[in-house]
């Protein structure tokens, strides 16, 4: 396959007519989520970098 034909066909699998959303898929709770996960490494990792 040449770079070409692989670049042509991933233009036509991203134009689909759904938009490539999954109905569930809500973007405020996603995100809402992904910062809960950062802010809960975040805490733990200052729970153990006790030297400071």
């Amino acid at each position: 396959m040449s770079l070409h034909s692989v670049a042509a066909q991933l233009v036509t699998l991203a134009a689909d007519e759904h938009g490539g959303n999954h109905n569930s898929l809500n973007p405020a709770v996603t995100g809402g989520c992904a910062l809960g996960i950062l802010l809960l490494l975040l805490w733990i990792t200052t729970r153990f970098n006790r030297d400071r």
